[in-house]
């Protein structure tokens, strides 16, 4: 993490008392949750966290179990939408009125299940990679989300697998205003955007959208 942003660096504690490390950007009652995939970390949404803070939303970045700096629990993967849930908990603790929720991989997957249980009112949804099914059933949260929805999926993307996924989860989806974005770079999650030569079109959209969302 840059040291300019190591006073933002806070610790979650989740259901099962697991410690995670997470990144609170920005303050006010927009909130933002950004689920980072396995195998990454916080510093997967990072560049869109920092920049939606910058336009006065408040963001968590959360960092799951067995990632970064959280805490080790061997062989104890199958929980994350538990270190999600601690996220949502600690923005609305904080002043966060109302959240839009995204991540990618299983971080997307994870935001939509947390987001279906209305703890706080969700405005929007991000599926970025998302498999139908990681930490839960991602398929029977997205039939109970009707806001704004965007999913974004490469068909290269483990030779159309995940867009298979993806293409499930759009299709359950009850959001009236949904739309699937198709990006051509073969990348998997966050990866279309910091290694793709469309990745900074692609970042923009994704902040535009959570403005429009908001502005609505």
């Amino acid at each position: 993490m840059p040291e300019a942003l190591r006073d933002k660096a806070t610790s979650l504690t989740t259901s099962d008392g697991v410690h995670l490390s997470a990144l609170e950007l920005g303050e006010g009652p927009d909130g933002v949750l950004l689920d980072h995939e396995q195998g990454y970390s916080i510093c997967s949404f990072l560049d869109i966290g920092q920049e939606l803070a910058s336009r006065g939303y408040h963001v968590m970045i959360p960092e799951y179990r067995n990632h970064g700096a959280s805490e080790e629990v061997p062989e104890d993967n199958e929980h994350i939408a538990r270190d999600a849930r601690a996220a949502l908990a600690e923005l609305k603790r904080l002043g966060a009125e109302r959240v839009f929720v995204g991540g990618a991989s299983c971080g997307g997957t994870t935001a939509a299940i947390v987001g279906a249980e209305r703890t706080v009112p969700v405005v929007g949804l991000l599926i970025m990679s998302s498999p139908a099914r990681c930490g839960g059933d991602g398929v029977a949260a997205v039939k109970t989300i009707d806001t704004p929805s965007l999913f974004v999926v490469s068909p290269g993307d483990m030779n159309g697998a995940v867009e298979k996924q993806v293409r499930e989860l759009y299709a359950a989806s009850a959001a009236k205003d949904k739309k699937l974005v198709i990006d051509p770079s073969g990348f998997h999650g966050t990866s279309m955007i910091h290694e793709s030569p469309q990745g900074a079109a692609l970042k923009d959209r994704v902040i535009r959208f959570v403005e429009a969302v908001y502005a609505r």
